[in-house]
């Protein structure tokens, strides 16, 4: 197996790694606009015309509260909900609203309510940020970016909108437009281990490999014992021609974060590359064993037990990635090439059969073709 290989398979897999770093800019449960604005509603909420009316929303405004701190979530925003009919024009009610959506990862609904509040305060940066908090949390990467370079415009210290700007935009390839939004951050965080180790991210997936190398060993230097940086440290050092100090690098990320089935992925992607099969194929059953929901290292492994034409553990191994990527017809037709190393030539027809489906719902012309080849054979 040539260089060229070694080089596209580290390529592939540091733009997964780059990428869970960048969804880890997103927390699951805990979005970007604190509790703060929900403690403010009472303080910043206009008396209305009437007393009763007043005192009416004043009342929901506190069990709103008091609802929030039980953790009783769907109440508060039910609560609040009839605090906006009162006070309609108050935009900090409908920034409580979206706040308490995300953090239940209703981010559809989080959307709309920031929304509603930018239409009655349009200059506010913190509602831009967390817009494009809730839109990147959707998938809009598109609109994620736009909100968040709004709120860098309305505010350009606004750390967190940048580092939001960065990660949406490299996850819609625009690389250097992250390195740009990242550098911000510096600006005010020159020693933050994590923006030097997105930066260096951002620089594999151009092949930058050089300028990636200084951003991650600064990250290294500042945060020697995050096993993630040592991980994008040693793909930066493999694409360099450095195989000794790479896989030393990967070797220390395996002792940081043992857990890490990335990094076992890796590391037997590089023993795959230098023709020690028996090595990467330790490697990927323990990618597989400690993050068992990691499909493409089910893939790797299956297809090494492919080419060692041991048919019954890449059965095993199919059937498991199967099931956790039902629709991957890459993973069907490898199944019925593994089945069919063992005779099974009724369910590998099947199989096949299935995977020709979902080629041709993906328009893949060429699976289309492999899969029908394989099929007249049979």
């Amino acid at each position: 197996m040539n260089l060229p290989f070694l080089e596209m398979t580290v390529s592939k897999k540091a733009l997964l790694i780059a990428s869970l770093l960048w969804l880890g800019g997103f927390p699951a449960t805990t979005p970007p606009v604190s509790a703060q604005i929900i403690q403010a509603q009472v303080a910043q909420t206009t008396p209305s015309d009437s007393q009763d009316e007043d005192d009416r929303l004043r009342d929901l405004l506190r069990q709103g509260r008091e609802l929030v701190d039980a953790g009783d979530l769907s109440a508060a925003i039910a609560i609040y909900q009839q605090a906006a009919v009162l006070e309609p024009d108050n935009a900090r009610i409908f920034s409580a609203i979206g706040f308490l959506e995300a953090r239940q990862n209703n981010f559809q609904a989080a959307v709309d309510a920031y929304e509603q509040a930018l239409v009655l305060e349009s200059d506010n940066a913190d509602f831009y940020y967390a817009l494009g908090f809730s839109r990147a949390n959707l998938g809009d990467n598109a609109g994620a970016a736009d909100a968040y370079q709004r709120a860098t415009q309305l505010s350009r210290d606004h750390v967190e909108a940048h580092i939001g700007l960065g990660i949406v935009l490299a996850r819609q390839g625009d690389y250097e437009g992250a390195i740009e939004a990242y550098q911000q951050v510096l600006m005010q965080r020159p020693n933050d281990a994590e923006i030097y180790e997105f930066i260096g991210a951002a620089y594999i997936q151009q092949q930058k490999y050089q300028e990636a190398l200084a951003a991650l060993q600064r990250a290294a230097e500042l945060d020697p014992r995050r096993g993630s940086i040592q991980l994008n440290l040693g793909v930066a050092l493999l694409n360099l021609g450095d195989t000794v100090a790479g896989m030393d690098a990967l070797k220390r990320a395996a002792e940081l974060e043992p857990r890490n089935g990335l990094i076992f992925l890796q590391i037997g992607d590089l023993y795959r590359a230098q023709g020690n099969l028996n090595d990467a194929l330790t490697q990927y059953q323990r990618a597989v064993s400690v993050q068992p929901s990691l499909k493409e290292a089910h893939m790797a492994l299956g297809e090494l037990l492919l080419e060692r034409e041991d048919y019954l553990r890449a059965i095993v191994t199919y059937r498991e990635l199967v099931e956790l990527d039902p629709e991957n017809p890459d993973a069907h037709y490898n199944l019925g090439v593994a089945l069919q190393g063992r005779d099974r030539t009724e369910e590998a027809a099947i199989v096949f059969q299935q995977a020709l489906t979902l080629y041709q719902q993906q328009n893949n012309l060429e699976g289309v073709e492999k899969v029908e080849a394989t099929l007249d054979d049979l």
